[in-house]
């Protein structure tokens, strides 16, 4: 498979008058492969939508290049820049980004008149796009008299009628409700196997990545974190950080003395786990809450402080040493408000314990 898209050292700085000097993007590496759903995710802040930016064109790089389809189009050094309308990309938005004073048509047609193709080619390819997008018979409709997902379909035709070989997708999907988001998901999946496109899709919306993407990059405070297949980011994830990220995560803070495992809180009862080979005396245990079994009577004794009963599952908030954790369960697993129960981690996870700092930098980026 080729890369259709490579950054190599990709860097951007910002100077904000609040904040000083921000590091955007700290020397991005990746390759994003033919045909592939690649997603960017991570919290406000991390990145992505810089990085999205700098691919397109609409944001130039502090240091770095990037190539598309096997040619350069930003390399910093050589002062090389490829404007954003001469890179070949389809671009959606979180913004519907439609012109109101424009038809349905015209706004499709939009990117081939740029392109001054003649007037049959134009027609041909815009009933295309329209009838691939569910928008055929609303030709002469303007934007404002179709709800939001005809909106979005409006751009996303816009974004396939110029045959583009790579797809930019910046939240195209967060304005639309959940059940409008979800179907748009299988239609954005069917347009790429219709018309072979790449994409590269920013969100922060984890299962939204999970359902889309071939392999997906998790950002944090402008550093790649890790980039892997969803399945092994979820099982996998290299730090505390992507653990907490994807799915429902349930951290414990324990301390190791004496070759035991002790919650922190609780120096009396160590829980039956191995010590990892990489232990330092403080450890964030991380498992998944559906990954603790709970038990009557093997294990590290605890009680039910509360029972929530959910439509495909329970969940039990039990003490562990000063720690108060969440366990979920399948609804054959009954313990009652108060009762006794005995818990057991099944393969953890073994972090080190964070630096406060990391999370104050969060916040600051936040608001950049």
């Amino acid at each position: 498979m080729d890369a259709q898209v490579v950054l190599k050292n990709v860097t951007k700085r910002f100077t904000t008058k609040t904040l000083g000097d921000i590091v955007a993007v700290d020397n991005f590496n990746l390759e994003v492969y033919e045909g592939e759903c690649f997603s960017f995710l991570g919290p406000s802040g991390c990145g992505k939508s810089t990085t999205l930016r700098m691919i397109a064109g609409f944001e130039d790089l502090t240091e770095g290049e990037i190539h598309l389809c096997g040619n350069p189009v930003s390399v910093k050094n050589k002062n090389l820049y490829v404007p954003p309308e001469e890179r070949g990309l389809g671009m959606v938005f979180q913004a519907f980004a439609v012109w109101p004073h424009m038809t349905v048509f015209e706004n499709v047609a939009f990117p081939l008149r740029i392109q001054k193709l003649n007037r049959a080619d134009v027609e041909k390819r815009v009933k295309e796009a329209l009838r691939h997008t569910s928008l055929q018979g609303l030709e002469d409709v303007y934007p404002s008299d179709l709800s939001g997902g005809q909106q979005q379909r409006i751009a996303l035709a816009r974004a396939i009628v110029t045959n583009p070989k790579v797809m930019l997708l910046d939240e195209p999907l967060s304005n639309l409700d959940p059940k409008l988001r979800e179907s748009m998901r299988f239609e954005l999946k069917e347009l790429q196997r219709k018309f072979n496109f790449t994409i590269i899709f920013v969100t922060h919306d984890q299962s939204e990545a999970m359902a889309l993407s071939d392999r997906m990059m998790v950002c944090d405070m402008g550093r790649i974190m890790q980039i892997d297949t969803p399945e092994n980011l979820y099982n996998k994830p290299i730090n505390r950080f992507v653990h907490s990220f994807l799915g429902e995560s349930t951290f414990l803070n324990v301390v190791i003395k004496d070759g035991k495992v002790y919650a922190k809180g609780d120096m009396e009862n160590p829980l039956d786990l191995d010590i990892p080979a990489n232990a330092e005396e403080e450890m964030i245990l991380a498992t998944r809450p559906n990954a603790i079994e709970l038990t009557g009577n093997k294990g590290y004794k605890t009680f039910i402080k509360k029972r929530i009963f959910l439509t495909d599952r329970t969940e039990y908030l039990v003490q562990i040493g000063d720690q108060t954790m969440k366990v979920q369960t399948p609804h054959r697993v009954t313990f009652a408000q108060g009762e006794s129960c005995c818990v057991n981690f099944i393969d953890p996870m073994w972090y080190p314990v964070e630096d406060k700092a990391a999370e104050e930098e969060r916040r600051r980026r936040q608001l950049v």
